[in-house]
């Protein structure tokens, strides 16, 4: 049975970090290319930071460079999206789940979205950056 768990969401101050991890059962990270994704009120939902399968590749949304780290532990078969220098408008509810990457050429990255077909989404984590 497939199943995603995300952590680590919560409130905190502009300029501030959180670390989310999501914890896959049912199938291995490894084996697929995976993904971290955001829904803010009103928006639709949002490709942040994806990897491949094999790690080589990593993508991350303008908005998010140098801010975000995408990470995977195989052995805890978990996905981590560490966060620093947080900015209001990063608030949303934060998903991980199977993606696609869109490639230029064999190793640029131009965007990540839910793979098709997948249908496995977990709760979320909420995260709240507010003064």
């Amino acid at each position: 049975q497939v199943q995603l768990v995300e952590s680590g969401g919560g409130l905190v101050q502009p300029g501030g970090s959180l670390r989310l991890a999501c914890t896959a059962s049912g199938f291995a990270l490894r084996d697929y290319v995976i993904g971290w994704f955001r829904q803010a009120p009103g928006k639709g939902r949002e490709g942040v930071s994806c990897m491949s399968s094999g790690g080589g590749v990593t993508f991350y949304t303008n908005s998010v460079k140098g801010r975000f780290t995408i990470s995977r532990d195989n052995a805890k078969n978990t996905l981590y999206l560490q966060m620093n220098s947080l900015k209001p408008e990063d608030t949303a509810l934060y998903y991980c789940g199977q993606a696609a990457l869109i490639m230029y050429g064999d190793s640029n990255p131009v965007s990540c979205h839910p793979r098709p077909g997948f249908d496995y989404w977990g709760q979320g984590t909420q995260v709240t950056v507010s003064s």
